[in-house]
């Protein structure tokens, strides 16, 4: 009766195969059969029963809607894979580097004008209680090469803890002293989190001479040449309204688990990265190591807290504008991957839940848009978006860890062997060829996706529907250099805790 009550298509089956059945279900008056057994026996043949009688009627029909919607997104990534791989071969073998396809020439001087020659360059660090890296994020940022009254060097501090801030203003005094143009900002709250720091930052009087900003997260290490490399495709580029290098792992070597982030990572950067920048000019903003051209920030309308993934909605909002991104796949700048298990769930989680709640938000803005063309939009929208962002975490957990399993309990239901091993296998070779350090370990990173698809999709969902999560923020936990003075005994006494250790629902994935 409480079940009649639930509005759903099935029910009115159930009830017409439950009066059709019933008689099989009932002997003697009695729900169940009595065992010959003990009571543990009696339970089981009791479940055996049950489970042969809705099997069949029941269970198949839904397990095969499931294989079926399955195989229509593996479908969807594996065109969007294969596309890609195409792409990019026809980009190595005929294709241009980004200093042959833009207007690229190297900064010269100019004896009449001086220095002016050179745009004005800010360089944006937002920081929260990095004890560990902020030495070395302020000394690569003021390292740059680059005429020292054409940089600003900006400290977006929003630690909480008193002593930390102390130290990262006594760091900026530091460089201050050397005769360095840096500023130390604070505020009184942390609203927006890392967009709120950026805007924030933006707004103060001597932003208003710079043309370009150049933005590293805390942990980021750039080369002294980063501005020389970059900024020319800016100024010689119009057009252009972002520049975004490749990231570098210091720690990749670290344990088996920063090895499976780097064969992720590394096949975005090497292959997403690349056939969106030479496609369509357009690809996500990774939030760091990355300089945009202050117009066109300002123009798309600055940076907005909506989502965890402000970079990304950003360069969506700048791209439907019509501006224009470059990749520059071999200008690398050093950074760490998350080091331990707890660190890399939550930055997945904002990874995940943050693409998928900003599609829920712009898919309109985007169709609506009148400013770039209808191949453009679906582009963003189903490439972009849905398949990356959506189909790839869903039909990797619900097909890989419940469907593909669920269908050997029950026979009536018939995997394609095409859909279960072909596709798959096809995907995770793609995916595998741009770390080839890393193809013995090809078996350990299916595992390791497959668990993390469990986070990944409940993140998803939780974007999609808006649900409780959905603006989580928990700063990523890096280590600097205490990766290199710290032995391999206090490393491990500090995860000593079973409790952070022992992972259930992983392993039961």
């Amino acid at each position: 009766q409480q079940a009649a009550s639930i509005h759903s298509p099935l029910l009115p089956s159930i009830e017409i195969w439950l009066g059709t059945n019933m008689d099989r279900l009932t002997m003697n008056g009695n729900m169940f059969p009595e065992a010959v057994g003990g009571e543990g026996d009696d339970m089981t043949q009791q479940i055996a029963l049950i489970w042969q009688q809705i099997r069949a009627p029941l269970i198949a029909p839904l397990l095969n809607l499931a294989v079926t919607i399955c195989l229509l997104m593996s479908v969807m990534l594996f065109i969007e894979r294969v596309y890609m791989a195409i792409v990019i071969v026809l980009l190595k073998v005929f294709g241009k580097k980004p200093e042959k396809k833009y207007r690229w020439e190297p900064m010269k001087d100019d004896l009449e004008i001086g220095n002016t020659v050179y745009p004005m360059v800010l360089v944006q660090i937002p920081m929260y209680n990095e004890r560990e890296v902020y030495q070395l994020s302020i000394g690569a940022a003021c390292g740059l090469s680059w005429p020292s009254d054409r940089i600003i060097v900006q400290v977006l501090d929003d630690s909480t803890d008193p002593t930390i801030k102390d130290l990262v203003e006594m760091e900026c005094q530091k460089w201050s002293h050397k005769g360095i143009n840096i500023k130390y900002e604070i505020r009184d709250n942390r609203n927006g989190y890392k967009a709120g720091a950026l805007k924030e930052g933006m707004k103060h009087s001597y932003v208003r001479e710079c043309d370009y900003v150049v933005i590293f997260d805390a942990d980021f290490q750039p080369e002294t040449d980063f501005l020389w490399r970059a900024v020319p495709f800016l100024m010689h580029n119009p057009d252009v309204a972002l520049v975004q290098a490749r990231w570098k792992f210091v720690n990749a070597d670290e344990c088996l688990m920063t090895r499976m982030q780097e064969m992720s990572l590394d096949y975005h950067f090497s292959v997403e990265q690349e056939v969106g920048s030479a496609t369509h000019a357009f690809f996500g903003f990774n939030g760091t190591a990355g300089i945009w051209r202050i117009k066109a920030l300002n123009e798309a309308g600055g940076w907005k807290d909506r989502t965890t993934v402000e970079d990304m909605d950003l360069a969506v909002r700048a791209s439907l504008r019509g501006w224009k991104f470059v990749f520059i796949g071999n200008l690398g700048v050093k950074n760490e991957l998350p080091s331990t298990f707890k660190a890399y769930r939550y930055q997945q989680h904002r990874w995940s839940c943050g693409p998928a709640n900003l599609f829920r938000k712009m898919v309109k803005e985007i169709i609506m848009n009148r400013h770039v063309s209808a191949w453009k939009k679906f582009h963003v929208i189903y490439g972009f978006f849905f398949v990356r962002k959506i189909v790839a975490h869903i039909v990797t957990f619900v097909f890989y860890c419940v469907v593909i399993p669920a269908t050997v309990l029950v026979p009536e239901v018939q995997l394609p062997k095409w859909g279960a091993v072909y596709i798959p296998t096809t995907i995770t070779l793609l995916n595998a060829v741009s770390t080839p350090r890393s193809i013995h370990l090809l078996v350990f990173w299916i595992l390791f996706e497959n668990v993390m698809s469990l986070h990944r999709t409940k993140a998803t969902f939780i974007g999609l529907l808006e649900a409780g999560r959905v603006n989580e923020w928990v700063v990523t936990e890096k280590l600097g250099d205490a990766l290199k003075t710290k032995s391999v005994k206090q490393m491990k006494k500090s995860r000593s805790r079973i409790g952070e250790r022992l992972h259930v629902l992983e392993l039961l994935t």
